[in-house]
């Protein structure tokens, strides 16, 4: 992919010209993720979160089958308010392209178009991951086999709660997907501060990511993606017992549902939902507005630094 393929949204096109740090960001959570209408005022309020912090926001989607770094307000509004939009991995990228479609980049994508244009830097709310189960069905997120071969830093809260989380950081390290605990050597689970899972590394600032990116450029070896685990404070987290009960009665209901593959995650997030009455749609929006503000943090601190400049 070059940047023929790509168009720049002004805000973006000016950011790369001047050597500004820019934080890419999916379009899943505006189209897929989030309800109506809260899904486009959280959008809007993602992006300021990143110019808050000193970075330019770089909203990734596809329009009429155009890839789009960097949507405007009124690509953003059609995206969050119009049936049909395609939910894009990378295997979908070219056929959406080729039919003209309206599309939303999930992580796997946005981090594999984010790396085409050269940004570094990429938030989200939680990663995909092994499933449950997934021994008999062999149902991966496409998120980790492109994070392991794509140069991109992926500030998260960890996987999703409802995926295997254990078996997912096995593959993590299989992969060769270096994981960096922000500030703890637990990694989250999204919704929840502590997954139950520990970390070998952490880092205590922006600054610090920043130096061990530049050190991963430096020596060459490690080409693949990094990512950096941001959990919520205690006291932001979803209450564990609400989410262990919710979880479980989610989990039961798909299986008498027959929910499998891609619809699996909006299925049990929409059980969280409605389960949780709204809770877990408000810790979802802390999640992804204070990933915002790091990955900006460390966009920001990487600018500075010459070597990664530009």
């Amino acid at each position: 992919m070059t940047d023929f393929h790509i168009r720049y949204g002004a805000e973006v096109a000016d950011a790369r010209r001047d050597g500004r740090p820019v934080v890419a960001l999916e379009s899943t959570i505006v189209s897929h993720g989030l309800p109506r209408p809260d899904n486009l005022r959280v959008a809007r309020e993602i992006e300021q979160a990143v110019r808050a912090a000193g970075a330019v926001p770089a909203t990734i989607g596809m329009v009429g089958g155009e890839l789009v770094v960097g949507l405007d307000d009124d690509q953003l509004t059609r995206l969050a308010s119009t049936d049909g939009v395609a939910k894009l991995s990378v295997r979908d990228l070219a056929i959406a392209s080729a039919t003209g479609a309206d599309g939303a980049t999930t992580v796997a994508a946005t981090s594999a178009v984010a790396a085409a244009a050269g940004i570094g830097v990429f938030a989200t709310g939680g990663l995909g991951g092994v499933h449950r189960e997934a021994s008999q069905t062999f149902d991966e997120s496409a998120d980790l086999t492109t994070l392991a071969r794509t140069p991109i830093t992926v500030v998260c809260a960890g996987v999703k709660s409802i995926l295997d989380v254990g078996a997912t950081l096995e593959r993590l390290e299989t992969l060769g997907v270096a994981v960096l605990g922000y500030r703890t050597h637990r990694f989250p689970g999204f919704f929840i501060t502590d997954s139950g899972f520990g970390l070998d590394w952490s880092v205590d600032s922006p600054e610090q990511a920043a130096a061990v990116l530049t050190a991963q450029a430096a020596h060459g070896a490690h080409l693949g993606g990094v990512i950096v685990a941001n959990p919520l404070p205690i006291d932001e987290q979803l209450d564990p017992a609400l989410h262990d009960r919710t979880l479980a009665e989610g989990l039961a209901r798909m299986e008498r549902e027959g929910v499998t593959g891609k619809a699996v995650t909006p299925f049990l997030l929409s059980h969280f939902h409605s389960a949780t009455e709204g809770a877990s749609l408000a810790v979802n929006v802390r999640i992804i507005l204070r990933n915002a503000t790091l990955a900006a943090q460390i966009a920001v601190a990487l600018a500075a630094r010459p070597s990664l400049a530009g």
